[in-house]
């Protein structure tokens, strides 16, 4: 009995350290923006996150289980608050889980179908965390839409994750009479990685004459660029909640089995050849971002001379599954019109305004919503009581309006 007594005593007191840890780095660490609103609910937020990783990955040291499916295990044991104006289904494409959500009551005519994939660089996220956001989504547009439900790090790496959507998805363009969908109004919508699925999504599918052309695409503070990582966004956001850069490189360098002893040699950009960088400047270059975006503190990096060994490992992050935002002119103007969502204080804001010029240079309609206070992550707080920010009503209200002129 003693021993026992002494063992949960030595357990209380490792739990308070952790914890108590994971504030201290909080506070030394995270920069919390004033202009978010609500920094100290960020605050509180950032800690319950970090908690949940510092755990992983203790268990994960202790080869318990991995820091993913600690973090996943523990975010999906909050409860589904069901919706009555909306049915929800739960179905097997092949081996992909998905979750099809309807509007309950009759429609004279088809509805709209929206593809939604969910973000959180291939750790976190899940059919069940953005839950909410799909029922919101259903309800209000009056939509029906598809969940998808994709293989995750670390027993998927790339491009597993991206197999599964592609898979998927064509499953349900070729269904869409089954589920009532208008195949002339069909949608792809993803935050974060999400938003980068629903990009290559629409450029894989250009020129299949056999499924229905996607009418548009929805991108929320989406990834769609994993070669330059000193843009001003990249460098002033660095340490914002929910997604710090270190994180981004975490995810980077584990979906695409990358070792992360080259972090420093990627930031220094001597990943790749000066060739590549000159080729992709007219793209990439900070020059294509306005000026307003520059003003907060950031400075100006030159590559590095190249490393072979870097560049024949990270090479990957060129392939157009992984950067979407660099494919040829012929294919990014052949795409359907955009809704971008950015934040200001987003570690990928810039990502998001590379892409809109990208694609309004080459004349491809796009409507830009920008949240001055808004942060990376920020559409997964609606719900959450508390926790919720103001910024993610506004989000998900101009994507109902976007969706509804289409």
């Amino acid at each position: 009995m003693a021993l026992l007594l002494l063992v949960l005593q030595a357990a209380c007191a490792f739990s308070l350290g952790v914890g108590l840890w994971v504030v201290c780095s909080h506070l030394l660490r995270a920069d919390v923006p004033a202009a978010v609103g609500h920094p100290v609910r960020l605050r509180v937020l950032h800690c319950l996150l970090e908690l949940l990783i510092t755990w992983g990955m203790i268990l994960e040291k202790l080869r318990i289980c991995s820091m993913p499916q600690f973090v996943r295990f523990v975010h999906d044991l909050v409860p589904l608050k069901e919706d009555p104006d909306v049915v929800v289904t739960d179905l097997l494409f092949g081996t992909v889980p998905v979750k099809l959500y309807q509007p309950k009551g009759l429609s004279c005519t088809p509805r709209p179908g929206i593809v939604f994939y969910h973000g959180g660089g291939a750790v976190m996220g899940s059919l069940k965390t953005h839950y909410a956001i799909c029922c919101h989504l259903c309800k209000k547009s009056g939509s029906v839409v598809l969940a998808v439900g994709y293989r995750k790090l670390p027993q998927h790496k790339f491009p597993a994750a991206l197999t599964d959507c592609f898979a998927a998805t064509t499953h349900f363009l070729k269904s869409l009479n089954v589920y009532g969908v208008d195949p002339d109004r069909v949608v792809v919508c993803g935050d974060s990685v999400g938003g980068a699925v629903a990009t290559v999504v629409c450029q894989k599918f250009l020129g299949c004459p056999d499924l229905p052309k996607i009418r548009a695409q929805i991108l929320i503070y989406a990834q769609l660029q994993a070669v330059h990582f000193q843009l001003p966004s990249y460098q002033q956001n660095k340490n914002v909640p929910l997604a710090s850069r270190d994180f981004a490189f975490y995810c980077w360098h584990r979906y695409l089995d990358i070792k992360p002893s080259w972090k420093s040699t990627v930031l220094k950009g001597a990943h790749l050849p000066a060739e590549v960088w000159e080729k992709y400047r007219k793209w990439l270059g900070t020059e294509n971002i306005p000026e307003r975006f520059k003003k907060r503190p950031y400075r100006p990096v030159l590559p590095e001379p190249l490393n072979e060994a870097a560049y024949l490992e990270t090479s990957l992050a060129l392939d157009l599954l992984n950067s979407p935002l660099i494919a040829e002119d012929e294919v990014i103007s052949q795409l359907p019109e955009a809704c971008i969502v950015s934040c200001e204080y987003d570690l990928l804001r810039d990502d998001s305004l590379l892409y809109k010029k990208r694609l309004e240079d080459l004349g491809v309609p796009v409507t830009w919503y920008h949240m001055e206070d808004g942060f990376h992550g920020v559409l997964s707080t609606l719900d959450m009581g508390c926790l919720q920010f103001p910024c993610s009503t506004r989000i998900l209200d101009s994507l109902v309006h976007f969706l509804k002129r289409l």
